[in-house]
């Protein structure tokens, strides 16, 4: 679908906290933005965006609890498209670092772990610089481009294959992963720029 046809993308709201910012950038990009707070709301929607801020498993129970978990995770389970940001991306695995024994929606295989702090500052925040962009969210965007970060854990996952942005910081993470119609990231397109603009539009225009 062109971007040109206003896809219509559903923003999943289950208390992330940076909603305005997500759906101001995702109208930017050409999106007619939809709130999705259950499942009903996912009606008649071309994909869904899943964001995030805070702790993991605050945002797993925020996710059980607006009655999301399920709808989500069969909406991804059926093929259709995803993008997830921040911990709508460390969400996709089995797992997290930073709230043992708190089940991810185990869409991927792997686990989120924790920086190592070898001296580095945690969180990793402020701009930081892609490398091995692959996949259809980096077209245009090579080696080097900047995104904006802001996160204490990074996901690792099982199968390498399925990474298409690395970023090192104290030692190379997966910063996206693209597999079929799953994309996700751990930059903020929304604090981005112009760079995270064209992340976003690469996103629609493949819908």
């Amino acid at each position: 679908m062109p971007v040109s046809a206003a896809a219509r993308v559903g923003l999943v709201d289950y208390g992330s906290g940076n909603l305005r910012s997500v759906a101001k950038a995702l109208e930017a990009a050409g999106a007619d933005v939809r709130a999705v707070t259950e499942r009903s709301t996912l009606s008649g929607l071309d994909a869904i965006v899943v964001p995030g801020q805070g702790a993991f498993h605050q945002c797993a129970a925020h996710l059980r609890a607006s009655g999301l978990w399920d709808p989500v995770r069969d909406w991804v389970g059926g093929g259709r498209p995803y993008l997830g940001i921040c911990l709508g991306y460390q969400l996709l695995f089995e797992s997290s670092e930073e709230s043992p024994g708190i089940a991810g929606l185990g869409l991927l295989l792997g686990s989120v772990r924790r920086f190592k702090a070898d001296g580095l500052k945690i969180p990793h925040m402020g701009w930081d610089t892609l490398d091995e962009t692959s996949g259809p969210l980096h077209q245009g965007l090579g080696a080097g481009t900047a995104m904006y970060f802001v996160h204490s854990y990074h996901p690792v996952p099982e199968d390498p294959s399925v990474v298409s942005a690395w970023c090192d910081y104290g030692g190379r993470f997966a910063a996206a992963i693209s597999t079929g119609s799953l994309h996700a990231v751990q930059y903020h397109p929304e604090k981005s720029q112009a760079a995270g603009l064209a992340v976003l539009r690469n996103f629609l225009s493949v819908l």
